[in-house]
């Protein structure tokens, strides 16, 4: 058999590095814009379960006339209260889950009422975002944080009045 009528089986070793490099190159041009893609799916669906509770706690609130109390927690719009008197009261579950979801990084949600930030009576509810960790620049919460002309911080939060258009009483 002479060498040119010789079949080929596989490729060879540079063909395979020529291969390989290739998809390294697309890979450090393509990876950095997959990455950042997947940090903003997160935080939006983080945010997206953040406002599902704030209407499972508006559904609560209407039924029990009350937010749970931060020891209660997010659990109670799954599990009725254990006194008979709020039980009878207790129309839910109010989430569909059997447990309390987690946020998209697997951290559980940080659940205050009374509320210690934002200017309106409503449930502080975050999430320690990427790194776990409380009170970072990753967090995502249901509040803003508002720099003053002075430079010191205040909580605020839009009310519903600023979000339909309609003032509200301290403008």
């Amino acid at each position: 058999m002479s060498d040119c009528s010789r079949r080929r089986d596989g490729l060879t070793l540079i063909e395979l590095m020529i291969v390989l490099i290739i998809l390294v190159m697309l890979f450090a041009i393509a990876g950095p814009r997959l990455l950042g893609t997947q940090k903003k799916a997160d935080v939006k669906g983080t945010k997206a379960q953040i406002g599902n509770f704030e209407a499972a706690l508006r559904l609560y609130a209407v039924d029990m006339r009350t937010f749970p109390s931060t020891e209660d927690g997010l659990g109670a719009l799954i599990k009725a209260p254990a006194d008979e008197a709020k039980a009878r009261k207790w129309d839910g579950p109010y989430l569909d889950d059997e447990l309390v979801p987690a946020d998209s990084w697997g951290n559980a949600f940080v659940y205050e009422y009374p509320p210690s930030k934002g200017g309106r009576d409503f449930p502080n509810i975050s999430s320690p975002g990427l790194d776990g960790e409380a009170d970072t620049e990753d967090d995502v919460n249901n509040w803003r944080d508002i720099e003053q002309a002075d430079g010191e911080n205040a909580s605020d939060v839009v009310s519903e009045a600023d979000v339909s258009g309609t003032p509200s009483s301290d403008d």
